[in-house]
């Protein structure tokens, strides 16, 4: 597989383990919705409260503190034995970047290492992740963690509950002192003692604070109601509660400019806190001072509502756009790879693909995990079967080679013969052979051609010295080849009939004449295919011109064979072009891994482009054919 696929597959645990610290700590549950949910209630905290009456107690919200960036694995686990083993408070924001911080450090070395080791000339199929301590050290002390907020939660939701009884004797005891108005003035040093005490009495039971702080505000104004003290000290609570209250009002009114939406949230939860715990005001301001603390309360709720919705939103765009990622990878991955070249030009599709899923951001929650798993199986899919192919294609380029070796073993047993001419037609049989040999590795082939080049160059060097006395000879064929190189010159300058026959003696004449002089042979033969290129190209135009002609005038008659002649005709013709069609690709494929950097060896490469450019004509010609009956059938229809 891939290394980029590896690499991949690693996006899962970041993604998820990011994604757990991105939620914020709920504060106050009658305000919000739990924040996975992602979403507030609208004033849930006071759409049903009397007029005095504040929010649900709850803990307030530590001020946000500034989160170190962490540069090593050791200082992320150095912090994290820190609070495992210390007595300092556990804030979940800080473990939550703790735990983030430490998985991009652990994955990022983890593609670092992958890097190198591919780099280094690695296989990117063997590689092995290796375990790794530093992970196992971090989840060891993050079970310890884990065990010591359990247990602080038990002794919390313990005190809650302590709290809760505790608040509850007081109320008893304040709704005996309202039995009677004369009780209630005897007693109000001591209801004043017992207002005290429920101040000083903090976290309840989140299900039981409304409740409870409805029944104890009830029986508070019902105490000051029956309360006959002289109007001067009344008053003096009053002013004193209103001065608060307002205060508060202010600075829940300031947070409506804070930028941070979560701070001016969890600091409207500390204001709601001490709200609840001032006494009340004049009878006649109860319902204007409340009113105007929820009406900033709502400011800061509907813009912390609007900051989730935002998010959400946001995340359902990336779902959208990592589905149409899926969409695209499968589509590639479906697609018919007919060689290399095609494996090559998909895989840099995909991993352009991989290389912008990972610019974008989370999709929702519930999709995020299956949305990846979707993208990974395909990308899974499409570099698995790429693997096989090319394990295959290895096998086959080894087997081709130890071809190669067997006649580069024969040819040099060969090249210190005398026996010139039965040695030659061997080494002329061996080279024959080497031809029908399929491809190896570009570079390995270069080096096995450029082997089995030197051993057949030494004997036939060794022979063309040996038979100096041959050079007339060879001179007199090269005057005899230069003649019928001329009359082919001559042939392209001329029209006439028969030219087909005309070119195909003289290339017989050409092919019976003997060697040429060594030095002579490479230009003689280059000018020889120029100039016989050129013919056969202007006879494919000619024959091909001439079969059209023939083939349009014969469609009237094939018309008159039945109403399905034509088509059944069309039909054959089309199986035909994608036969030669298949047939070109798969000499341009051949001729894509050739690469013989030896003039001697040109003639293979030479002898495929003709071919290939033969094919192609009968294609065109083929093509011709079917627009014929194309338009012989509009006619017939019209």
């Amino acid at each position: 597989m891939d290394s980029q696929d590896n690499i991949l597959q690693q996006e899962n645990i970041n993604e998820e383990t990011i994604q757990e610290a991105q939620a914020p700590e709920v504060v106050n549950e009658e305000v919000a919705q739990e924040v996975t949910e992602k979403a507030p209630v609208e004033e849930a905290s006071v759409e049903e409260a009397p007029a005095e009456e504040a929010p649900a107690e709850e803990t307030p919200a530590e001020e946000a503190k500034p989160l170190k960036v962490y540069e090593t694995k050791k200082e992320v686990l150095d912090r994290i034995k820190d609070i495992a083993h210390g007595d300092e408070p556990l804030q979940k924001e800080e473990i939550d970047h703790l735990k983030t911080s430490f998985y991009k450090l652990h994955i990022a070395e983890r593609e670092a290492k992958l890097k190198a080791y591919i780099d280094a000339g690695g296989d990117p199929e063997a590689y092995q992740i290796t375990p790794d301590d530093d992970e196992e050290v971090f989840k060891a002390e993050m079970g310890i963690i884990k065990e010591k907020r359990q247990k602080l939660f038990k002794e919390q939701e313990a005190e809650k509950q302590e709290n809760l009884e505790k608040k509850l004797r007081i109320i008893e005891k304040i709704k005996s002192m309202i039995t009677s108005p004369e009780e209630a003035n005897k007693a109000y040093q001591e209801f004043k003692a017992l207002q005290t005490e429920w101040r000083e009495i903090k976290n309840v039971p989140a299900e039981k604070a409304s409740e409870l702080w409805r029944n104890y505000q009830l029986y508070v104004e019902q105490f000051y109601d029956l309360l006959k003290l002289n109007s001067e000290a009344r008053e003096y609570d009053f002013k004193k509660n209103l001065e608060l209250k307002t205060r508060l009002c202010e600075a829940a009114e300031k947070l409506a400019d804070e930028p941070d939406v979560i701070s001016a949230f969890h600091q409207l939860q500390k204001l709601h806190a001490e709200y609840r715990e001032i006494g009340p005001v004049s009878k006649d301001l109860r319902d204007e001072i409340w009113n105007r603390f929820k009406a900033a309360s709502t400011v800061i709720n509907k813009r912390h509502q609007q900051h989730f919705e935002g998010i959400r939103a946001k995340e359902e765009e990336n779902l959208a756009r990592k589905t149409a990622l899926c969409e695209k990878v499968e589509a590639i991955a479906a697609q018919e790879n007919k060689g290399s070249g095609d494996w090559e030009k998909h895989s840099k599709e995909i991993i352009d693909i991989q290389a912008e899923w990972k610019t974008i951001g989370f999709a929702p929650q519930k999709m995020n995990v299956k949305i990846f798993e979707r993208f990974r199986a395909a990308c899974d899919d499409f570099f698995g079967r790429k693997a096989e192919y090319f394990k295959n294609v290895k096998t086959t380029f080894k087997e081709n080679a130890d071809k190669k070796r067997a006649l580069i073993e024969k040819a040099k047993a060969l090249q210190d013969s005398t026996d010139w001419r039965s040695t030659s037609d061997k080494l002329i049989a061996l080279q024959k052979e080497w031809k029908t040999i399929g491809m190896v590795p570009k570079k390995l082939g270069d080096q096995l051609w450029q082997e089995f080049l030197d051993a057949c160059n030494k004997f036939f060097e060794a022979r063309n010295a040996a038979g100096a006395g041959q050079r007339g000879e060879e001179r007199t064929n090269l005057e005899k080849k230069r003649e019928i190189i001329a009359k082919l010159q001559a042939i392209t300058e001329e029209a006439g009939e028969n030219i087909q026959e005309q070119v195909q003696k003289l290339v017989e004449e050409y092919q019976a004449v003997g060697h040429v002089p060594f030095k002579e042979k490479d230009k003689l033969y280059d000018e020889y295919h120029a100039v016989l290129d050129k013919l056969y190209k202007e006879l494919n135009v000619s024959v091909a011109r001439r079969r059209l002609n023939n083939f349009k005038q014969n469609l009237k008659q094939m018309a008159e064979r039945g109403e399905n002649a034509l088509d059944n005709e069309r039909a054959r013709l089309y199986r035909q072009y994608e036969a030669i069609k298949q047939e070109v690709q798969t000499y341009e494929n051949n001729l894509g891994f050739l690469n013989v950097s030896s003039k001697k060896g040109n003639s293979l490469i030479d002898e495929m482009n003709r071919k290939v450019q033969k094919l192609k004509d009968d294609m065109n010609l083929v093509r011709e054919k079917i627009k014929a009956i194309d338009a012989k059938n509009k006619e017939q229809q019209e």
